[in-house]
């Protein structure tokens, strides 16, 4: 696939984490990549936005970013509040083509959940994915109600015709509850596709070698990976050497 899509089944699961590793092994394997994030909330002109989170995690890769709104709110009503121009879907799609020229991968990250606001016009990450006719990989959390979330999110993509690309569990605590081991086996069935990944929590502070190894252990090979979605009845993925 030339574009992926990331989002997420809500805000804080991992969706930065998960797209730096995604583009940390395309990067291993000779790819050009450019990450785009069409809007970065919660951060002011000079602050540290997701988008340098990968660069540090997945040197090489080409970022890029539309727009930036200092409040932690929705794009749409983080524009209206500091009275800057939204995002909209075509301008998202537009860059992802120029970015595609020059890239053999472009990953395309979303704020917050697939259907949150990008303007007023109710344009969402959805219609940029649907202009692009791209896949979508779906972020979850571990804990529970992802498997509602995560199947909400799905349905969503189906009624748009859009092809879920997997679903990756964006921090796998070390010590998960039952109820995490058991989403694991469940989340399949949820409508957005295979389990293609379970990053271990804190992977986003490593150094980059240490990040791309772990990126390579706990992400499916349709990711470029190598684990194969085995499961230990304690501890939930094991680990591939």
């Amino acid at each position: 696939m030339s574009v992926l899509v990331v989002t997420g089944t809500g805000t804080e699961v991992g969706k930065t984490v998960v797209t730096a590793a995604v583009a940390a092994l395309a990067r291993a394997r000779g790819r050009r990549v450019a990450v785009l994030k069409p809007a970065q909330t919660g951060v002011g002109r000079a602050g540290h936005g997701d988008t340098d989170t990968v660069a540090r995690l997945a040197p090489g890769v080409t970022t890029a970013e539309l727009a930036r709104y200092p409040d932690p709110l929705a794009p749409a009503t983080a524009a209206a509040r500091c009275g800057a121009a939204p995002v909209r879907a075509e301008e998202a799609a537009d860059a992802v083509w120029r970015l595609a020229h020059a890239h053999d991968l472009v990953l395309v990250e979303g704020a917050g959940g697939l259907l949150v606001r990008l303007n007023a016009e109710g344009q969402t990450l959805a219609d940029v994915a649907v202009l692009l006719s791209a896949p979508v990989l779906v972020v979850a959390r571990p804990d529970l109600g992802t498997l509602n979330a995560t199947a909400l999110t799905a349905e969503a993509l189906r009624t748009r015709g859009l092809s879920p690309a997997g679903v990756v569990v964006g921090s796998w605590p070390d010590r998960p509850d039952l109820a995490m081991r058991c989403n694991l086996a469940d989340l399949p069935a949820m409508g957005a596709g295979p389990l293609a990944g379970v990053l271990p929590q804190g992977s986003g502070a490593l150094a980059a070698p240490a990040f791309a190894d772990a990126a390579r252990r706990f992400l499916a090979p349709c990711l470029g990976g190598a684990w194969t979605g085995a499961l230990t009845p304690e501890r939930g993925p094991a680990r591939p050497v």
